[in-house]
């Protein structure tokens, strides 16, 4: 496979007992950042929501009564959450544990200049949503529920905040993922001799917070095989990163996936996990 060499990258592999204790603290550190900053704002929430149920109640109402009037937080608080949580976690372990150094953002500064590094940006963001469009259309001829668990909050948040759920689902989340995924996780055994490992690793862990087996009220079969396409997609950004030595390679190629993605959600009603 043809291959980027970064300043950090190994000659020799390092030993996986060094190595994947700083990957898994990498992603102990994910969860418990990602799920503490969310759990911190659906609580905020719910004392806010209650606050105004209580001063709107004639009288003080039971917890039973309060719990069942306080509904479903909104879609742009769920989005901005969501953003908060992730991206926050991303920077922060990006700023805290994989720091791209000099020599680093000078050799993806020249990479940028190359016509060939857009070429296959362009190549692979095409690539990962002909890849997602062909999977879906094999899974649903198969009776597969393949409706990706965030679509009805895309929908939701398309219809009443369009500008700004197109500039989260096209931008800003390509560019928290990119980090967090690639930079960070992929980046961490890329770079200790591992880039085979990386990209299965981290593509997979992509694919667990698109589809929580569990979570996501689907069935086994439905849900093993959104991870499987989600994987795959990880995979399509891990490999284009290593094949052009520069993080803004996959990030282009994801923000094309998702604005072809959500043109085809609008267009059609439907679009590929």
């Amino acid at each position: 496979m043809s291959q980027v060499r970064t300043p950090e990258a190994a000659t020799v592999p390092l030993p996986l007992r060094s190595v994947l204790p700083a990957f898994g603290l990498d992603v102990g550190i994910a969860m418990a950042l990602s799920v503490s900053i969310m759990m911190a704002g659906l609580f905020g929430w719910g004392a806010w929501r209650g606050i105004q149920l209580a001063q709107a109640a004639e009288g003080a109402p039971g917890a039973t009564a309060l719990q069942s009037t306080l509904g479903a937080p909104p879609v742009l608080f769920l989005i901005v959450m969501t953003l908060l949580s992730t991206g926050g976690t991303a920077l922060v372990l990006y700023l805290w544990r994989r720091r791209a150094t000099a020599a680093e953002r000078r050799g993806s500064a020249e990479r940028l200049r190359r016509p060939a590094t857009w070429l296959w940006a362009a190549g692979a963001g095409l690539a990962t949503f002909l890849f997602s469009s062909l999977m879906s259309a094999g899974g649903r001829a198969l009776g597969l529920d393949l409706q990706a668990s965030n679509l009805d909050l895309i929908r939701e948040g398309f219809a009443r905040f369009p500008v700004f759920l197109a500039l989260f689902a096209v931008v800003l989340a390509p560019l928290y993922e990119e980090l967090l995924f690639r930079r960070v996780l992929f980046g961490r055994l890329w770079h200790a001799g591992w880039p085979v490992l990386g990209m299965a690793l981290s593509s997979v862990i992509f694919a667990l917070v698109h589809e929580m087996p569990g979570l996501n009220g689907k069935p086994a079969g439905s849900t093993a095989f959104l991870i499987l396409v989600y994987a795959g997609m990880g995979a399509i950004f891990a490999w284009v990163y290593r094949r052009t030595g520069t993080l803004w390679a996959p990030i282009a190629a994801h923000i094309l996936n998702n604005a072809i993605a959500l043109a085809v959600l609008q267009v059609y009603g439907s679009a590929p996990v």
